[in-house]
């Protein structure tokens, strides 16, 4: 039978749209059609998602259009923007199905904690859009644990990358959500995340999502069915918080 999900984190990479070489890299094609058919072949049951701009495409937007066209209905977009960014093209994101911003400080992302904080203000204050970290998070300091939660809406990505519980325990009961992607790059072992996922689960029931960081680009393996059957492990198949999980607490934070 196949798994609905709610996918709240992959990217799409459209090779004719400009692309940017991150520290040398630049990803193979994925596209709309491509991300669709991938699912099928996992018997997963797409209802909705999150296209995420991944690092190599730095400031451009042009290829949300197309992917959302491919897509179909209950997509939307997270996208990097600069800080000067104008009122106008703030909008056009806007109508074009963007939902929110995202930091890559994980990548290299420049921008200080300042201006992060005035612009997600500023996107939150004019659509209620949402502002995702991309960082390690058991390196963050205590003014960027602050920052985070100082944000009307923020969520972190891929588990926080490396090795970091508690952390992840007090950004969860502050309300700030976590995303349970990318398996494949983060570095809780498959064991460690049996474990882990109730833990986090219990600290905050609404704020775990899960999604398939496909194509999973520089990760050490690319999604699977099987990273599906972990979380169901994990859970021990209750079928009520894997719904959460897989379905409605992606559609609460980026569709409501």
């Amino acid at each position: 039978m196949a798994t609905k999900l709610f996918d709240v984190h992959f990217h799409i990479i459209d090779p004719k749209y400009p692309l940017d070489r991150n520290n040398g890299f630049l990803p193979d094609a994925y596209t709309a059609p491509d991300y669709l058919e991938e699912l099928k072949r996992l018997h997963i049951d797409p209802v909705g998602g999150v296209v995420v701009s991944g690092s190599f495409q730095g400031y451009h937007q042009e290829y949300f259009k197309a992917a959302f066209d491919a897509l179909g209905k209950n997509y939307v977009g997270i996208t990097q923007v600069k800080a000067d960014i104008s009122d106008q093209e703030l909008d056009k994101l806007n109508h074009l199905g963007i939902r929110g911003i995202r930091f890559n400080i994980f990548r290299g992302l420049t921008a200080t904690p300042n201006e992060m904080k005035q612009l997600s203000d500023r996107v939150y204050d004019r659509f209620g859009w949402s502002t995702e970290f991309y960082l390690d998070l058991s390196k963050a300091d205590d003014d960027t644990v602050s920052l985070i939660k100082s944000c009307h809406k923020a969520s972190v990505d891929h588990l926080g990358m490396m090795k970091c519980p508690d952390k992840l325990k007090d950004l969860l009961s502050a309300g700030v959500p976590v995303r349970v992607t990318g398996f494949g790059r983060i570095q809780y072992s498959r064991l460690d995340l049996v474990k882990l996922l109730p833990d986090l689960y219990q600290e905050n029931p609404d704020g775990l999502m899960f999604g398939t960081d496909l194509p999973s680009s520089r990760a050490r393996y690319r999604f699977a069915t099987q990273d599906i059957e972990l979380v169901e492990e994990a859970f021990e198949h209750d079928s009520n918080k894997l719904q959460k999980l897989f379905v409605s607490n992606g559609q609460n934070w980026y569709l409501k």
